[in-house]
């Protein structure tokens, strides 16, 4: 992108954060340029839950792989105000690192409530001036970085050094 946006400088696997959910489509128009046919994008809200609570290898956690935050994430009681190198506690069961603190995660949906009743991969609204975002960082306490904690958003041009993304992938 020409130029590292992150608050906190000089830690190569820290994860990139000062970054809007504009600033994330812009790179995911050259990230997919780069590499055809893999289709990077950022995760719909409840696939960032579904792989936060650890998918159908869940063993139903507060927190990203544990009941004990200190185990799986950085946050304000452990973090010294900053983010810190990815994969540095412990991962939940799918494997993924850092779903509980470090960052805020951007989500492709728009802020809204789902229909009422059971739904397979439900995704938000199709407009709105909301984007949602996940995750807790190493800013808050252990309540914001629960896996279950929603309705959290910016709009799509805000920054902050406590938000960052995480993307996914799918085929063409």
């Amino acid at each position: 992108m020409g130029a590292n946006p992150s608050h906190f400088k000089g830690c190569d696997d820290c994860p990139v954060e000062n970054v809007s959910w504009d600033d994330v489509q812009e790179f995911l128009i050259k990230l997919n340029a780069r590499y055809p046919g893999k289709n990077y994008r950022l995760p719909t809200e409840a696939e960032w839950e579904y792989a936060a609570r650890g998918g159908s290898r869940s063993n139903r956690f507060e927190y990203a792989g544990s009941d004990t935050l200190d185990e799986v994430g950085w946050f304000s009681e452990n973090s010294g105000s900053k983010t810190h190198p990815v994969g540095g506690k412990k991962a939940n069961e799918l494997g993924l690192h850092d779903m509980s603190g470090n960052v805020w995660e951007w989500c492709a949906d728009w802020q809204g409530y789902y229909p009422s009743g059971s739904q397979t991969n439900p995704t938000g609204p199709t407009e709105g001036f909301h984007r949602v975002y996940r995750g807790g960082s190493w800013y808050d306490d252990a309540t914001g970085c629960n896996v279950f904690v929603k309705e959290l958003h910016y709009t799509p041009d805000e920054r902050g050094n406590n938000l960052g993304f995480r993307l996914a992938s799918s085929p063409r």
